[in-house]
């Protein structure tokens, strides 16, 4: 029985890794062993990068909000504590964007978070 080599598949296992790689500087863009573990690694930050994400959303969401309240001499807590009591369900992602693209809208929310905290 002739030994079979595998040529053409190792080939193109080795050129989707360095494919992978390509912008990776150097000997990680050009060695396969490197450009393996750089991949991996790489896979890793990636699923770390998504979860990420969703956290410096919200984070930026709560410093607009604080700036936007502090325009209007409420702090950012007050208000939160103030939406729940006036039963408001936006959550900081909705209440941000008002803050920036309608100003009247904001200014009325706030109102309303001042009066569910002054009878509370």
């Amino acid at each position: 029985m002739p030994r079979v080599r595998k040529g053409s598949a190792t080939r193109r296992a080795r050129k989707r890794v360095l494919k992978r790689v390509k912008g990776h500087s150097n000997a990680a863009g050009r060695a396969y062993r490197l450009a393996k573990e750089r991949t991996v690694k790489a896979q890793v930050y990636a699923r770390f990068g998504r979860k990420q994400r969703k956290r410096l959303f919200r984070n930026m969401w709560v410093i607009r909000l604080n700036a936007a309240c502090r325009e209007r001499n409420i702090r950012y807590g007050e208000f939160i504590n103030g939406c729940k009591k006036a039963n408001i369900q936006l959550n900081r992602k909705m209440l941000s964007e008002i803050a920036i693209a309608d100003v009247p809208a904001f200014d009325a929310i706030v109102e309303k978070v001042r009066a569910a905290l002054k009878v509370a």
